[in-house]
Parts: C-alpha cells; structure tokens; sequence
C-alpha cells in the first residue's frame, strides 16, 4: 500500500486534549445551530489554521501563500489539522437530524444487482457482478451466458475495509493468462498481477510503480507503462516525470523487464500502447497533455523492427481503430474537430498519404470496431446515436437504441460475431443489450431492478443563452408534475474542460434527490467534449471565463423560469468541475445557497507542481508561460479571488487523503482560505477529507453512500428543507 502519514490516526492523549482546547467549543456551537434550525447563528468558530509568511513572485508580482505549509502531507501539523477540520466538519453533519433516513433510503436505492458487459475469453464469458451493497464488484465466469457462473476473482478480499480496487484487466490472446491492475485506497498508483485462468492460480509476478497504463498482451507478456519509483513521502504529490514503456514476460521478476521505449529529452511525455487483435503491430500513442498525441507504430512479426512514426507533433489526436493486414484504420480531428476514420496503408502510413472512410459530420464521432465492422457512436446535443459501416466505410445500417440516453461499448474482437453494450439515461438504469452484428439486431440480456418508477419522472433538454449568446444545451429532470413555483430545490451540476461530454445517466442516489421533489440539472459548457474540438477550446486557457459564463447563465435560467430560486440551488462539480464551482462561488456568491466543490483544482498558480499536473496546461495555461497567461490564472483563481466584502453560501469542500490526481493540498489552502477570509456569518463553510480513498474511482460501496448520504442532507438542511422521507417522523 502506497503510505501517507498524514492521515494516521492520532494518539488518544491528543485527542484527548485537543478536544478540550479546540474541538468541543466549535462542535458546541454547531449543535447550537442545529438545535435552532432556521435561526440565523451570529458566528462560527473554526479550528485554527497557521499563517505563515511565504510568498512567491510571478513576473513582478508578489503573490503570498499562507498556507503553503499544507501542501506537506506527511507532516504532524497537517495530520492536526485534517482531524480537527474532520471532527467539525462530522460533528455538524451528524447533527443534522434525517441525515440517517437519508443513508437509509440511499442503502435501498443502491441495493440492486450491477452487471458489466460480458466478454467471451476462451472457452468462458467473463463479467463484473455486485449484488447489491458489496463494496467491490467480483468477477465471475461461465461456460455459456445462461450456465451457473463460478466466482474468478473477488476484489473485496483484496483488502478488509473493500478500499483496494480492481482496475485494468486482460486476457492473454490465447486466454492461458489473465493480468490485472489494483489500486490501493484510490490511488493513481498500479500494481500488477497475473493469474493461470483455468486454474485460478496467482502467479509470483508482481509489477510495481505502474500508472497511466494499459495491459497490452502480446505472447506470454504484455507491454505497460510505469515511472521511476518516487521518493519515500512523496509517493502522492511529486511530479511525475520519465514515463516508460516495459515488456514483461508472465512468470518472471519485475526487474528482467525489457525496456521497449522512453523519450530522455523530454520526461514530461507520457505513453500508452496497445496490440492489434492479430497481435502484428504495436501501437504507442505519446502525449504531453490531455489532448493531442503523436503516434508511432512496431511490426512485431518482424524481429528488432524499428518504430516507424506515423504522426510527430501533439496538434491533434489519432486512435487505431483496428487493421486488416496492412491497412490500419484510425479515428482522428486532423483537418476534422468532429472526428473522421481514415485508412492508413502501413507502408505509406503519414497523414499525406490518408484516405477518408467515413467523413466527418456536424456531429461528433467516436469509433470503434468488430468483427470486421465499423461502429460509430456520434453525440447529438450530447446523445448518442449509433451507425454500422462495413471496414471500408460503406453504411450498413443505424442501431436501434431503446431510449434517448448514452450507449456505450462498441467494439470488440476481429472474430466477433455479437457484442454487448450498455445503455443508460437519468431514469434509465444501465442496461446491457445483445447485439448481433449481422443483422443488426439488439436484444436486452440484463435490465436492473432498482427500487423506483421511472414513469414517474420527465427528462427534457433545454437550450439557454450564456453571457456572449452561445447556445448552450442543458438537460432537465424531475418528477411528472412538479409545480414550477422557484420553491424547489435543485441540484446544478456540470464540469466545463479537457474534451469531456457530460452526457445522460444513471445514478441510483440522485433518485433519493428527485423522489423528494428536487430538480437535478446538468448543462453542457463548453470546454467539454459534446460539439467537437472547437468547443472544448472555446473553454480553455484565455477563453476559461466562458466556462464560468456558461455555468453561472444555467443556473440564472433555472432562476428565471422559476424551476427554483437562490435560496433552493445547489451547485457541483468535480476536478475540473470543483474548479469551476471556486470559480462561480467567487464570482457570483449571490447564485445559489449551497455549494460543493469537490476534489477541486484550487490553486491555479501552482497546479503544474503536483503529479500529473502539469499535462494539464493545454487547457489551463501556467502562471511560468507568460504576464498575461499568469494574469489571467490569478484574476479567477478559486484560492486567489475569496472575497471578504459578502457572506459566501454553505459550502462543503470536499477531498480525499490518497488522491494523487488533484492533490488535497488545493482543498486544504482553499478550504483555510475559505473560512480565514469570509468572515463570520451563519452559513457554514466545512471541508470534508475522506481517509484512504482517492480521486473517486474504486472508492467502495459504503464511502460512496456516506458521501452521498453527507451531501443531500447538508443541501436539505441548508436549505431550510426536510425531505419528504423525514416529513412524518420530524
């Protein structure tokens, strides 16, 4: 397990004393208002966060970080300040009177079988299964889809409290093997494991320090990706640099690995590899960022074959679809923002020499292939539609989908005769569907059971104007009938960057939200992915601030036509996402009444800093690049733009110890900043750090409805609301 010590539980004796000299009094007072609901409370008291007196210079200006001592996560100082910013923060919510019928109601919602795609290795068809509550979904296997499945492996007894997560996983091509990756307490971090697959025997192997990796099996070995081993203590903030490419034969140590591939000259690069189904070409994307790549490609039937480079700069992006023989089919926004599939020949393979198969559209594409076939998934207004080509790009026919939503899971082996894909949409648990590429036809093979009626809900999609006039779609939910009178509370939540789509799902918890009269919104801003490449760069570097204009115009419309009010809005985001909601609270702290920002990044004068920061400065821009780019960051900066003229809404920060993706130090300084500078006031501005968990992925069962059980009562309460559940018993 990738150690912290930040995190470790303190000695009774400082508890003890603590709790005496800082704890109970601020906890007192939280009980105070929780005792008095709906009273304004004259102040708040806050655990104590020292100021210290750094500060950094940016082109000529000073830039003070007070709290840069936080960004220390091994140190005692920071471990006391976590527990202390813990306890308030668990201490208000528990008083919170329904909080345990809302657990208890979101324990009823998630207790329904959740299955994966099932693939056919081999001789058996494999698949991901929870039963209900299981903190891990186990894998299982089966000799045909309706025989008695057998457990492969049960990631739940990777660890005992279910924080250790399966991630990637693989099966050799001949299905003798099968590899899998884990992650411990959410961590970024890899380690990877082989098993024999017919008798389920681990083998001694064990791959170590991997990360932003793939399992790309090629014989007895597989290709992955992995940094040099960090420092001890800073396994979870340093930067990391000299990404490699290694090849590991099943049945041998770690350090007999041969290295296949790195780039010396520049350490900030980062690889990905992956092996055609006929295991002739090997495929490493390169990248120094979140978008763009170069692409370069090894024949493997030939011995020491050198990389032939199909594309040298990082200006767009390319993805191999598949081959047949020496024509490679690639999915690229070269010369096409919305994605096109282009024909490679391997002996003329660089872009002058491309041939179009299947054009670009007004929509965008995102491809995928098997059995021979070309399936195309394109957003429309950020749903899926759905096109079978032949591999010369000859439409065959569009596939049927049961509902407007999102479809996913279009692709497969060359051998392929059927696939399985799953299709979800806000009141549309995910689904899996049996799909026969012969002839077209989808049936459904596994639907859900989930406690709720989705007749009783409406989705629509809307389009609103944002501050310059761009039209920007936004999907609506709540239940049928609802009375639009600006009373109900409403859940606003969006992300805005790095070519992401937001696009209609399912979430088993936010019915607790809708079943109780809410309204769940999630516009589409730009930055993201849902119109193309030109619409992800409308909402980068010096163009962020539409990001903010998109989001802050969604929730003045929901104000507008009086689906809620200031007083009933919530607004979130995550990552990214958490970004934007600091952005919009600094800007707009009048737009809603609560607000959680969640594993946000914070600072974005010191981004670039932490691990894998700095590939994103394609959308961000770095304080170092220049006056204006540094000017630009600091004028929205969450961390940098708190204001002390206005009371801020309630806000619950919150973070995780083992996230290694944004780092909890942009939480922390944000969070000290948060309640140093706003001033005394009713609303409570908290941040909640959860223990042994990471970025979100892999967090178990039981974190998730916890979380999910803190956030829904800390908008009810905040809001002056008790839900409908509680009504009777309150």
């Amino acid at each position: 397990e990738v150690k912290s010590t930040m995190f470790n539980v303190l000695s009774k004796e400082f508890i003890n004393t603590m709790n005496k000299l800082l704890l109970l009094p601020a906890i007192f007072l939280v009980v105070a208002c929780a005792d008095q609901a709906g009273k304004e409370v004259t102040e708040w008291s806050y655990p104590e966060t020292r100021k210290a007196d750094h500060v950094d210079n940016y082109h000529g200006t000073d830039v003070p970080d007070p709290y840069r001592w936080l960004e220390d996560d091994t140190s005692e100082e920071t471990a006391q300040w976590v527990e202390r910013q813990n306890m308030l923060t668990h201490g208000y919510l528990a008083e919170i009177p329904f909080k345990s019928q809302v657990k208890k109601r979101l324990e009823e919602l998630e207790n329904y079988a959740k299955y994966s795609q099932p693939s056919k290795e081999g001789d058996y068809y494999y698949f991901l299964k929870n039963e209900g509550l299981q903190n891990q979904s186990i894998m299982y296997r089966s000799s045909t889809l309706d025989a008695e499945p057998e457990v492969f492996l049960d990631p739940n007894e990777f660890s005992e409290d279910g924080t250790t997560s399966l991630s990637s996983r693989s099966f050799s091509k001949d299905a003798k093997y099968f590899a899998y990756s884990i992650s411990v307490s959410g961590s970024d971090w890899r380690e990877i494991y082989i098993m024999d697959v017919e008798t389920k025997d681990k083998l001694p192997d064990k791959i170590e320090w991997a990360k932003f990796t793939g399992i790309s099996w090629f014989k007895d070995g597989f290709f992955y990706q992995r940094f040099p081993k960090p420092k001890e203590g800073d396994e979870l903030k340093s930067t990391n640099t000299f990404h490699k490419i290694y090849y590991h034969n099943a049945g041998t140590p770690q350090d007999s690995d041969q290295l296949i591939f790195e780039n010396k000259e520049n350490p900030e690069n980062r690889f990905f590899t992956s092996v055609t189904d006929d295991e002739r070409f090997l495929i490493i994307y390169s990248t120094e960022s979140t978008s763009g790549n170069k692409l370069f490609l090894r024949d493997l039937s030939k011995k020491d074959e050198e990389f032939i480079s199909i594309v040298d700069n990082f200006e767009n992006d390319h993805t191999v679809i598949g081959n047949i023989g020496d024509r490679l089919l690639l999915e690229t926004n070269l010369n096409s923002p919305n994605n096109k599939v282009i024909e490679v020949d391997y002996n003329n393979p660089t872009p002058e020499n491309w041939e179009d198969i299947i054009p670009e559209t007004e929509n965008v594409l995102s491809a995928g292939m098997a059995g021979g076939k070309i399936l195309a998934t394109y957003l429309v207004d950020a749903k899926t539609s759905v096109k079978q080509f032949d591999d010369h790009g000859v439409f065959e026919w569009d596939i049927e989908l049961p509902a407007i939503g999102t479809a996913r899971g279009f692709s497969g082996d060359v051998e392929d005769n059927e696939i399985f894909y799953t299709f979800t949409s806000f009141t549309y648990p995910s689904s899996i569907f049996r799909y026969d590429l012969a002839s077209g036809e989808s049936i459904l093979y596994k639907q859900p059971n989930v406690d709720f009626n989705p007749e009783e809900y409406e989705t629509k999609q809307i389009f609103y104007s944002s501050k310059d006039g761009t039209k920007i779609p936004m999907f609506i939910v709540h239940r049928k009938g609802l009375e639009l009178d600006g009373n109900n509370p409403t859940y606003l939540y969006a992300y805005g960057g790095f070519n992401i789509s937001l696009r209609p799902s399912f979430s088993a918890s936010r019915i607790l939200w809708l079943e109780n009269g809410g309204i769940y919104a999630q516009p589409n801003l730009r930055g993201g992915g849902e119109y193309g490449e030109e619409w992800h760069k409308a909402g980068t570097k010096m163009q962020k601030q539409n990001v903010f204009d998109d989001f802050i115009a969604a929730g003045e419309y929901l104000i507008e036509h009086n689906f809620t009010s200031n007083e009933y809005l919530a607004i979130a985001g995550g990552s990214n996402g958490g970004l934007l909601i600091g952005a919009t609270l600094n800007q707009r702290p009048d737009l809603a009444k609560v607000a959680f920002p969640a594993v946000g990044v914070m600072d974005m004068l010191r981004y670039q800093n932490f691990t894998i920061g700095r590939a994103w400065a394609t959308d961000y821009g770095t304080a170092e690049e220049s006056k204006e780019m540094f000017e630009y960051l600091l004028a929205y900066s969450p961390l940098h733009n708190i204001r002390k003229d206005i009371a801020y809404p309630s806000v619950l920060v919150t973070t995780a110890d083992h996230d290694d993706r944004v780092v909890p130090a942009h939480s922390f300084k944000y969070g000290a900043t948060l309640q140093a500078h706003a001033g005394w006031g009713s609303n409570p501005l908290l941040i909640r750090i959860e223990t042994k968990a990471g970025h979100g992925g892999g967090t178990p069962i039981s974190k998730r409805i916890e979380q999910n059980a803190d956030r829904y009562s800390f908008a009810w309460y905040n809001m002056g609301i008790v839900p409908e559940l509680a009504k009777e018993s309150l």
